[in-house]
């Protein structure tokens, strides 16, 4: 079995030493360097070829994300960012995934022997999931202003929103990104739109503003309780599961504690078997890039219950993995490339067009 190849590149002495004890404790990994700064991991990238690149944010000589955006122009590799910066849930984190990171772990602040120890199965999972991502090379218009560089989809005349409709979306690993462009290509009266992206609890609320900023819905870190309304977006956040819930005749979010599902909390499985059980055919399915089965049997289950539902497909997806899984078990009526999702779900949201192909 042929290992994955690490780069390390980190200031921290220290850090280098503990990541390269974690990554070289794994029988399908190893260390084959590790850099103390991005100058001399260019000259090592050069010669070792790596599988992986593990990325700190500041760092001497060049800042990590210039380095970030540089080696995804020339050189794309797998990034998996390990770094301070990135625990503030600050736009470094949000940057970082936008100029080709495929994930990002927060490093401890506090006791960094330790805690780097305890975040073993994160990174080295997370490792695991980076070898095998879709890198693709960074272009002009990739880093551009987003929210004025796409082109953004408008309600077309004469067909007005089904106030009943709503649209729950899951996504993982690449999701943050895939979210992002389906989002910003939404209009304002769109229907309801409920998420479960897998991201820990710092960093929701901060995703969810960076995408209030960027689209013209107004995006919000869910709080429970809301009245989910036309032009409105609830993304679950990181502590708890989102679920969709009836008040009469008006939709609801809801949160709980519950144990996670699929080891995730949020669990997009928890949010589309809520959809299938309140809202059933007036609910539109969207599952994206992310690894592992969450959302397969929720989906399957939306579609037992008449909803009607999306799949990204695999050549546009960072990791075809969630996808895949809800094909497999039958719950996707279509599978679409991420640049033509917003235009197929709002179709099928205003009933206009030709009749949907099930797959």
């Amino acid at each position: 079995m042929n290992k994955i190849r690490v780069l390390i590149i980190d200031d921290s002495a220290l850090v280098r030493k503990m990541l390269t004890e974690i990554i070289n404790s794994q029988a399908d990994m190893e260390v084959i360097g590790a850099a103390p700064d991005p100058l001399i991991a260019r000259e090592m990238i050069r010669e070792m070829n790596p599988d992986v690149l593990t990325l700190d944010v500041e760092m001497p000589k060049m800042d990590g994300l210039d380095f970030l955006e540089r080696l995804m122009r020339l050189r794309p590799t797998p990034v998996l960012m390990i770094s301070t910066l990135t625990g503030k849930g600050s736009e470094v984190t949000f940057r970082a995934l936008e100029l080709g990171a495929v994930d990002f772990i927060a490093k401890p602040k506090i006791d960094i022997v330790s805690g780097l120890q305890d975040y073993t199965n994160q990174i080295v999972a997370k490792l695991r999931i980076a070898r095998h991502a879709r890198i693709k090379r960074l272009t002009p218009a990739s880093v551009s202003n987003t929210s004025t560089s796409l082109q953004t989809l408008s309600t077309p005349k004469n067909h007005i929103a089904s106030t009943e409709k709503l649209i729950v979306i899951g996504a993982s690993t690449g999701g943050t990104e895939a979210l992002k462009d389906f989002l910003i290509q939404l209009p304002s009266n769109c229907p309801g739109i409920l998420i479960a992206q897998h991201m820990p609890e710092l960093f929701t609320k901060s995703f969810a503003d960076r995408l209030n900023k960027l689209c013209r819905i107004r995006v919000v870190e869910a709080q429970g309780g809301e009245r989910v309304l036309p032009g409105h977006a609830f993304v679950a956040p990181g502590h708890s599961h989102l679920l969709l819930r009836r008040s009469g005749a008006n939709y609801m979010t809801e949160l709980n504690q519950d144990a996670p599902v699929n080891r995730h909390r949020p669990s997009v499985d928890v949010l589309f078997h809520s959809a299938a059980k309140v809202a059933g055919k007036n609910a539109i399915g969207v599952i994206l890039t992310g690894m592992g089965k969450d959302g397969a049997a929720g989906m399957l289950a939306m579609h037992a219950a008449g909803a009607y539902n999306f799949a990204q497909d695999e050549a546009s997806c960072v990791v075809y993995g969630m996808p895949k899984e809800a094909v497999a078990a039958g719950g996707v009526d279509e599978i679409i490339p991420l640049s033509d999702m917003a235009k197929k779900v709002l179709s099928r949201a205003f009933h206009i067009g030709a009749q949907a192909v099930r797959v």
